[in-house]
């Protein structure tokens, strides 16, 4: 018997529309926001400390990572209570690449550049802030003794010396390597958070007030005082690949050492 194709139609037809609907897909889940960051050569960070104060050029009281009065924020009004900042979060320049300008700030640490380059690595943490320790502290001379006894290029303390080659705590390689690992151990330690980080290199600690930072200079160690500019030096000048000391005008605005003589010399 020959087959009824309108049947045959109609039966596909039937099959068809009962067929189940495919499954509706599940939606894909929102990329996270990003976090903050660096825009446009500007740090970004929102904080309790109201805005940034940052600027694309560097001046006396301000520069790409924030203003003086923001990253010392709360010093004059019940103490210090920073910002939280992370590594990632500030603009710095590389410093391979700065030591290249002949005008570089970093130009007295030339022959050592390849140890910050070699510690900053192991340790990770970015060379340039390496070096921006040892020219804030030391000018990167090797033989500087600070004012409390501190030790070469990275200041390091008497208690940081108990390994150094021959009792030398001024030994260069000795002397990068420890205060590199100090760094990335207290950054590590606070959490990431590189305000507290860099101003404790200078001794400064949550809460300090402008009295207790300033309390060393009316004292027979006046360079034992904290250096209110610290922050502002290290990250709108040094990491900028500019000399914080004789940028002019100089950056700061509270130069509260300058009583004190240069570093290394009579308090």
């Amino acid at each position: 018997m020959a087959p009824n194709n309108e049947l045959l139609v109609n039966q596909a037809i039937v099959k068809t529309s009962a067929a189940p609907p495919p499954p509706a897909e599940t939606p894909k889940p929102a990329d996270p926001a990003p976090a903050p960051g660096p825009v446009q050569g500007l740090i970004n960070v929102k904080s309790n400390c109201g805005p940034s104060g940052a600027s694309q050029d560097v001046t006396q009281y301000s520069g790409p990572n924030g203003g003086i009065d923001w990253l010392n924020c709360g010093l004059n009004d019940g103490g210090w209570n920073p910002p939280y900042i992370r590594v990632e979060d500030v603009i710095t320049m590389d410093l391979g690449e700065a030591i290249k300008d002949p005008n570089s700030a970093f130009k007295a640490c030339s022959e050592y550049i390849p140890i910050f380059q070699k510690y900053a690595g192991e340790f990770g943490v970015p060379a340039i802030m390496v070096a921006s320790f040892a020219m804030q502290e030391s000018g990167c001379n090797p033989h500087t003794v600070g004012g409390a006894g501190e030790q070469g290029l990275m200041q390091l303390t008497w208690d940081k010396c108990g390994q150094a080659p021959g009792g030398n705590c001024q030994d260069v390689d000795y002397n990068i390597r420890t205060g590199t690992k100090y760094f990335s151990d207290t950054l590590n330690a606070n959490g990431g958070d590189l305000l507290k980080t860099i101003a404790g290199y200078n001794g400064w600690s949550i809460k300090m007030t402008f009295d207790q930072a300033t309390a060393a200079g009316w004292g027979p160690c006046c360079r034992c005082q904290n250096n209110l500019d610290y922050l502002h030096q290290f990250l709108n000048g040094w990491c900028q690949n500019i000399n914080a000391y004789s940028h002019n005008p100089p950056l700061g605005k509270y130069f509260n050492l300058n009583k004190c003589g240069p570093p290394g010399g009579p308090n």
